[in-house]
């Protein structure tokens, strides 16, 4: 395969073909890439950082480190000795193809195409005979193949080489030099795990979910049927037994479709949530469907931050116990928030319903907008919401720990969050809105029932979908949207009706839960409140677009105090403020001289003011005590044990602080932070 393939590959494709969505059976499907073309805005601005900077920033990384030579090495037949990178670098290779791909469709950039294409022939170069593909595994000086599948990830890498390929068939079609390496690659784990082969799993789930979207994407059903049994064969045992972790780590403790919570490694198992929903949906199997949406209940409701973050434990990355959420120790992976988008979007395809599009919007705005730096160079791994020491500075031409420090870092000895990050950034578009048939029509547009469009995330752009065919650019009609905005940052989105399909369609917009007092104005005028929901544009009876309609959701902006469940022991006493879908935060640059982050006391009797993107508070600031040198920190009453107040600092007891959007911390240098802010007692408000 060579890079002249992949250049008449992607020249000879239609523009009109490079927008197809991943279309699953049922009733609903999302956009394609092309199909929604961002204006600026806060979307905007991070999906053009992403392609300007991001990219390159991963792509050039890989390079300096060796990861992209191991695929040389492997061609060229000079394994063995010391291997740069863990066992699964090469899935960020993939996971960086995958964001080319999509990026490349979104805007059939050529140099985007042709950098592309120079990757996809060092990784095709590396492929063996029968379709294996891995760079740790099956050569000369190297591990057997498939000899540790607990920890050696052979698996979870082949699942990711085959979404990137699902990328390209989206993008630019089947006919690909890409698609070519991924379906020998599926076809070697099908001989090799199919009900004829091994009965194994990999300890990280990401097969499934590779092998069900690439079946989808090819009408191949071998390959649903092979993601169907590694979710069936998970929760048996399997796996073998590693030192200091469990099975529930692996999600190998409880069957899919008997288990009530998310438990284990975070991004384990919300991969493999996702994969379940997409077996489910591909064989129409409704118990295992319903089993993800349980599961997706008590995890959302007990074990997820405010932020829309997963996993509260360090040690294994995982979820903790129900209720077990302090905001200094939420580990909250940046992989754990894209993971939860995957589960969220394909639950709402689904189902249709809201609130599967309310944490897509949480967890973009809070956590995956979080990780990246302002520049496009930089992430957070972890997310806590709560940094008691400010992070030391990192050096910009070094590798850093991948978890704990405070500021942002270019890049980490585990590096799966930039690519992650970066590949949901190039496919944003794909989460803004789904079409579905309205009550009463079909597919075969047999009825003139017409089609609903439901705009499930708010960015300024244009907007032309494909309603009369569940595959764009092969035929029918095109609904244009103008939609112009500044959510978050104003609660104003106005929609104007630019060009109509025949058949008749109804517009809904998302009314998030927090915007309790939402206002909706139809084209004839009217304005009306509307509740937490999908809110249906236009008059009673006639809700069908035409060309001129304008349709304006005004939801409610103002900062709002919003308090812990008093199960949750770590934050109880605390509360924090939002302000639409952002969660804001204290920051210690923005306090005054002398005082520490922890002497704040917030007045919950003032109600916060916007300011900016944030909000300014009212707060008291404490004296805190000073106990004797090896006194424990609870006080006591008992001789020798009182308690002093420490020196007075000179600021007023009570002052106005700002907060500021939880995804800019940090991003003026390293500082201490708080998202739940203790409460002020009366007698310390004055």
């Amino acid at each position: 395969m060579t890079e002249q393939h992949s250049a008449r590959t992607v020249a000879s494709q239609p523009r009109a073909a490079r927008a197809r969505p991943v279309v699953p059976p049922g009733p609903r499907r999302g956009l394609g890439v092309g199909e929604l073309r961002l204006d600026g805005g806060f979307w905007g601005a991070l999906q053009e950082t992403n392609a300007g900077a991001t990219l390159q920033h991963c792509l050039d990384w890989m390079e300096q480190l060796g990861w992209l030579g191991n695929f040389d090495r492997v061609a060229e037949g000079v394994t063995g000795g010391e291997r740069p990178g863990w066992q699964f670098s090469d899935s960020e290779v993939y996971k960086l193809l995958e964001a080319l791909a999509w990026e490349y469709g979104r805007t059939g950039d050529p140099a985007t195409g042709a950098l592309l294409g120079k990757v996809v022939d060092r990784v095709a170069a590396a492929q063996d005979e029968d379709g294996y593909l891995n760079t740790c595994f099956g050569h000369a000086g190297q591990a057997g193949r498939y000899t540790d599948l607990s920890t050696g990830h052979e698996l979870y890498v082949t699942g990711h080489l085959l979404q990137a390929a699902v990328a390209r068939v989206r993008t630019v079609g089947a006919d690909d030099a890409l698609v070519d390496v991924a379906r020998r690659a599926a076809d070697h784990v099908c001989r090799e795990f199919g009900a004829d082969g091994q009965a194994g799993i990999c300890g990280h789930p990401e097969i499934e979910l590779g092998l069900a979207e690439l079946g989808r994407a090819l009408d191949e059903p071998r390959y649903t049927e092979q993601a169907r049994l590694f979710v069936e064969r998970r929760g048996h045992g399997t796996l073998a037994p590693i030192a200091l972790l469990s099975p529930a780590y692996f999600q190998d403790d409880v069957p899919v479709r008997d288990a009530d919570v998310w438990r284990g490694h975070a991004v384990r198992a919300l991969y493999l949530a996702a994969g379940a929903v997409d077996v489910a949906m591909d064989t129409g199997d409704d118990d295992l469907r319903t089993a993800v949406e349980r599961q997706w209940t008590r995890s959302v409701e007990r074990r997820t931050y405010l932020t829309g973050g997963m996993g509260s434990r360090h040690q294994d990355e995982g979820f903790g116990d129900d209720w077990e959420l302090p905001p200094d120790r939420a580990y909250c992976e940046t992989c754990a928030g894209v993971a939860s988008v995957m589960v969220s979007w394909r639950l709402l395809l689904a189902t249709g319903e809201v609130r599967y599009a309310d944490l897509i919007e949480r967890t973009l705005y809070n956590v995956v907008a979080t990780s990246p730096r302002g520049d496009g160079r930089a992430f957070f791994y972890a997310n806590p919401l709560q940094q008691r020491e400010p992070g030391a500075d990192v050096r910009p031409d070094a590798v850093n720990p991948r978890a704990e420090g405070g500021v942002r870092a270019p890049w980490f000895d585990v590096s799966c969050c930039p690519t992650n990050v970066a590949r949901t950034l190039a496919s944003w578009q794909a989460y803004a809105a789904f079409v579905e048939e309205a009550p009463g029509g079909s597919s075969d547009g047999g009825s003139d029932g017409g089609f609903v469009v439901s705009l499930a995330q708010y960015a300024a752009g244009d907007l032309r979908l494909s309603v009369d065919d569940r595959d764009p650019g092969q035929g029918g009609g095109e609904l244009a949207l103008r939609v112009t905005t500044d959510y978050p940052h104003d609660g104003r989105i106005r929609v104007e009706v630019t060009g109509v399909p025949e058949r008749p369609v109804t517009l809904r917009l998302r009314v998030p839960h927090w915007a309790d007092g939402a206002m909706l104005t139809c084209p004839d005028g009217t304005t009306t409140a509307v509740g937490p929901g999908w809110a249906t544009a236009g008059a009673a009876g006639t809700p069908a677009l035409a060309v001129g309609d304008v349709v304006m959701l005004d939801l409610p902006m103002a900062p709002r105090l919003t308090w812990p469940d008093p199960r949750v022991d770590a934050a109880r006493g605390t509360v924090a403020v939002e302000r639409g879908p952002l969660v804001l935060a204290l920051e210690s640059v923005d306090l005054p001289d002398g005082v520490l982050l922890d002497q704040v006391r917030l007045d919950p009797a003032v109600a916060p003011r916007a300011q900016d993107d944030g909000a300014v508070v009212r707060a008291a600031v404490v004296p805190l005590p000073g106990g004797g040198a090896g006194t424990p920190p609870f006080g006591s009453s008992g001789p020798g044990g009182a308690l002093t107040p420490s020196s007075d600092t000179g600021v007023p007891a009570a002052l106005d602080l700002t907060l500021v959007p939880y995804h800019r911390w940090a991003e003026r240098g390293p500082s201490t932070m708080r998202v739940f802010v203790p409460t002020a007692r009366p007698e310390e408000i004055r």
